[in-house]
Parts: structure tokens; C-alpha cells; sequence
């Protein structure tokens, strides 16, 4: 039933002009932005050829590519999870599910699976950018590999927190909007430790952006890919229980 769940939540998504033209939307900026860092690494070029030891395309452009990846994403996934669940609410639908022969956890991984498998068609295309550049240049492909698994965990914990946050109500825009809040928060959050030494360690540790930099640096490091299987672990969990109450109250 998992498996229905998620096919009937990408077949809805692929359904709705809202999907299209998020990806379509996406794979422009990120084109865009793709273009700019191979003309700014050709500008470069020559001073980097002089110097011994000098960062290579996947430096220049892969890393920053992705990175910017990550701020993009940041900001759309609350658009595509804003009706996971608060939509069922709101047209009463959501008792048609408690009512089916399905638990809680098929309702929430089904609809998981069905949004990071509509963000993995996204990662996908995006992915072809720098692979691209293999017809013309040398590319790292343990940091690539390593830049794009930090990307899909890091989708993976949004989709996680976004889920989570339709749950707790029946207005999309009230879910989008408290989820942009939550993941800019967790974004940003070392940040508020950065002139406090006794905090700055568990504020660094928290924040997503930091285990996502670590990646990007070809750093593969079993710390930063635990942070963000237990950040969709707790959040999935806590949706599985927001679900299990509103069932009882049925």
C-alpha cells in the first residue's frame, strides 16, 4: 500500500500545473546559474593554469552549483508539500483515508515516497548539468557524487519537515509558509552561536547547512549523513503521530 500511496501522490503531482511549472521553473534558475559559473571559471582559467595545485571545474563550478541547488530548493519545497496532508483535511477527505485499510505510517511513508520521487526527477536533471561537462573536461566524480547525495538527504529532511508541517493544519499557505520559517530557521541557525563558544557546537551540529557544506567538499562523512537520517526520521515520526491523533478523534 506504501507503494500505491506514493504512485497515486506523483500521479497528482504531475497533475497539477503547480508541479510543472515549479520544475520547470527550477531547471531555468538552475540553468542559469550553471552558465554563469562555467563563464566565470573560463574567466578564470588562465590565472588558475599558473597556479600549482589550483581548483579544478569541480570546484569552481559543481560545488557552488550545488550549493545553490540547496538555497533553491529550500525555497520550493514548502510550494510542493503544502498539500500533502492539510488539503486531505480541508476537503474532508482525510477520513476516507482513516477509514481504508491502511495504518498511519503506509498513509505518511506513501506520500513521502511520492514527493521525494517527484524531487528525485528534479535532483535527476539537475544532475545532467555537470555531468555535461565530461565531454570537455576532467570532472571529480567522488565530490560530485558526494555534492549530490548531501543534496538528496538534504531534500529528503525538507520534504521530511514539510510534510510534517501539513499535518498540523488544513490552509496550505499557513503549512508553506510555517515550513519556509522552520527550514530557514534550521538554515541559519548556527548563525545565533557564531559569538557564543558553548553553543556554537550544538548550533553547528543543528544547522543543515553546515553537514550539506561538508558534502560539497567531498567530505563524506558518516556524522552528516546520520544528522540527516535523523531529521527525517523524527519528522516523519511526529507526522505519524499527528495522524494517529486526528484518526482517534474520528
Amino acid at each position: 500500500m506504501i507503494f500505491t500511496i506514493a504512485a497515486r501522490e506523483l500521479r497528482s503531482l504531475f497533475l497539477s500545473p503547480l508541479a510543472w511549472a515549479i520544475l520547470a521553473v527550477v531547471q531555468f534558475i538552475i540553468a542559469y546559474l550553471f552558465l554563469s559559473q562555467i563563464d566565470g571559471y573560463l574567466l578564470l582559467q588562465p590565472r588558475l593554469a599558473a597556479i600549482e595545485g589550483a581548483p579544478g571545474v569541480s570546484d569552481v563550478v559543481v560545488a557552488p552549483l550545488l550549493a545553490d541547488a540547496g538555497i533553491v530548493l529550500l525555497l520550493i519545497t514548502p510550494l510542493i508539500t503544502m498539500r500533502l496532508l492539510s488539503e486531505e483535511r480541508r476537503n474532508r477527505t482525510l477520513s476516507l483515508l482513516f477509514s481504508a485499510p491502511v495504518s498511519m505510517t503506509e498513509i505518511i511513508l506513501g506520500k513521502y515516497l511520492g514527493v521525494l520521487a517527484f524531487f528525485g526527477v528534479m535532483i535527476g536533471l539537475l544532475a545532467l548539468m555537470p555531468l555535461s561537462l565530461l565531454a570537455g573536461t576532467a570532472l571529480d566524480l567522488g565530490k560530485l557524487a558526494a555534492g549530490l547525495t548531501g543534496l538528496v538527504l538534504l531534500v529528503a529532511a525538507f520534504a521530511a519537515i514539510g510534510l510534517f508541517m501539513s499535518s498540523l493544519t488544513e490552509q496550505p499557505t499557513v503549512a508553506a509558509i510555517s515550513t519556509f520559517g522552520l527550514l530557514l530557521l534550521l538554515w541559519i541557525i548556527d548563525w545565533a552561536g557564531a559569538s557564543a563558544d558553548q553553543t556554537s557546537g550544538l548550533f553547528a551540529y543543528l544547522s543543515l547547512l553546515r553537514h550539506y557544506e561538508s558534502l560539497l567538499k567531498g567530505l563524506f562523512n558518516s556524522a552528516d549523513v546520520l544528522y540527516y537520517l535523523l531529521i527525517s526520521i523524527l519528522f516523519l515520526g511526529l507526522s505519524i503521530r499527528r495522524l494517529d491523533a486526528d484518526r482517534l478523534q474520528h
